[in-house]
């Protein structure tokens, strides 16, 4: 209650401030605004975690609160099922608030202020141009959000189905359509029955897929949602990945057939599609499987989902564009387009895409290079900064499934929450406003 009315004077206070200010936005307003908008976001959800107690450091609580809000899913709590329901509810609710993004949900509610909402729709995902289900951006968004809450629903059905409770049921489905991970159990969902494992399976799958696709499908549009080359990949990957790593297993004595396979599809799926939820300690697995896993954490889920990560579109337009260059060697002359879905994908994008991936590799090495600086072993470096930049949660080293990230140092805490952010917002919306061009007339 306190947390709230906090919040409801600050931006009552706010609003009587600004009220008379221009309400155009521009490109550079929408970067400013999307990216300022978490940053002051986390600082208000943080509240309640002070408030109560509960995390009485304000690092702890900021770094708790943004990894919610960006859905990564890393937590600093050593002891969660202590804490009382009320803040596990609200831990859980800052996932399901940063899932579609919060952005996108305000392009519904700013045109009632005489916004437009274009531009903080473009911020909010650059680089390949997401697909419009209605020619008016406020009716994609409340399309989006309409699909995003039916599944939540559907979901948290399907979860007491399997007898866990309504609170479980709710939190848990708030986590996976986030692709969070924040559950309600110190050993996450490894407690839970098959049945349960394979309902929030299905459901990470489905967050982690294009929402687009989601609209066709449920017009009907099933061949237009198979020809997606990115859907295709995204499950041939995924399926492919989870059988190779059971065969592994299998291989290394692993018996039990049913729990084997369970496991490894549940960990490729919450990796793939960043969603953090632990099944099983894949760090006690043998450790060239765990290449398999590091190699997951760059991959990402679809691009238009909830997922984090590098998306699969962008390795695709990758893979083609490289491949054609060898074709360009023997025939210079020709004019070779890189396809996409059928369609001819501009140089312009496949720079985009290209850019982007230099620039997540150098965040990577960069954050890396920081983390083992003020002490981390070099295992553990690396697997924080790719599980915080990717939006993963778990990572490897002391930050492995089985661990937490309440050992990193407080100025490894705040890097961490830099790189969350990066990661939430592709990078470019954030960076943008390094640039001494973004701050010229």
């Amino acid at each position: 209650m306190n947390s709230g009315i906090i919040t409801f004077i600050a931006g009552i206070i706010t609003w009587y401030l600004t009220r008379d200010a221009k309400k155009k936005i521009g490109k550079r307003e929408a970067y400013l605004i999307v990216s300022l908008a978490w940053i002051v976001i986390s600082v208000f959800g943080m509240v309640p975690y002070l408030l109560s107690g509960a995390i009485p450091n304000v690092s702890d609580a900021f770094f708790e609160t943004i990894s919610g809000f960006t859905t990564t899913g890393a937590s600093i709590l050593t002891d969660i099922e202590s804490l009382p329901k009320g803040i596990l509810y609200w831990r859980s609710m800052t996932h399901w608030i940063g899932g579609m993004g919060i952005i996108v949900l305000s392009v519904a509610i700013l045109p009632l202020l005489g916004i437009g909402g274009m531009q903080l729709f473009v911020a909010e995902m650059p680089g390949i141009t997401p697909d419009k289900l209605h020619p008016r951006i406020t009716a994609t968004a409340k399309r989006l959000w309409l699909i995003y809450v039916s599944f939540t629903f559907i979901e948290t059905i399907l979860l007491m189905i399997g007898k866990m409770s309504f609170f479980d049921s709710l939190t848990h489905s708030f986590a996976t359509m986030a692709t969070g991970g924040f559950s309600t159990h110190n050993d996450s969902v490894a407690s839970f029955s098959p049945y349960t494992q394979y309902v929030i399976i299905v459901f990470m799958i489905l967050a982690g897929t294009n929402f687009t696709l989601h609209y066709f499908a449920i017009h009907g549009k099933f061949k237009t949602v198979w020809q997606n080359e990115e859907y295709r990949s995204y499950i041939l990957y995924t399926f492919g990945f989870a059988i190779v790593i059971t065969l592994l297993l299998l291989y290394e004595g692993n018996g039990n057939i049913e729990k084997v396979f369970r496991d490894s599809l549940f960990q490729v799926v919450s990796i793939v599609t960043t969603t953090g939820f632990i099944s099983a300690d894949y760090l006690l697995w043998p450790a060239h499987i765990w290449i398999f896993i590091f190699v997951l954490m760059f991959i990402g889920g679809s691009a238009g989902s909830t997922a984090g990560g590098i998306k699969i579109a962008r390795h695709i337009l990758l893979l083609k564009s490289s491949a054609l260059e060898f074709k360009r060697m023997i025939h210079p002359q020709a004019v070779i387009p890189v396809r996409f879905n059928g369609k001819t994908v501009s140089e312009k994008i496949i720079h985009l895409v290209l850019a982007f991936l230099i620039f997540y590799m150098l965040t990577f090495f960069f954050g890396t290079f920081i983390m083992t600086w003020i002490g981390l072993d070099f295992s553990s470096a690396v697997g924080a900064t790719i599980a915080s930049l990717g939006n993963i949660g778990p990572g490897i080293g002391d930050v492995g499934p089985a661990e937490n990230y309440s050992e990193i140092p407080t100025t490894g805490k705040w890097v961490l929450t830099f790189l969350m952010l990066l990661g939430r917002l592709e990078l470019f919306t954030v960076l943008v406003i390094f640039s001494p061009a973004f701050w010229r007339k």
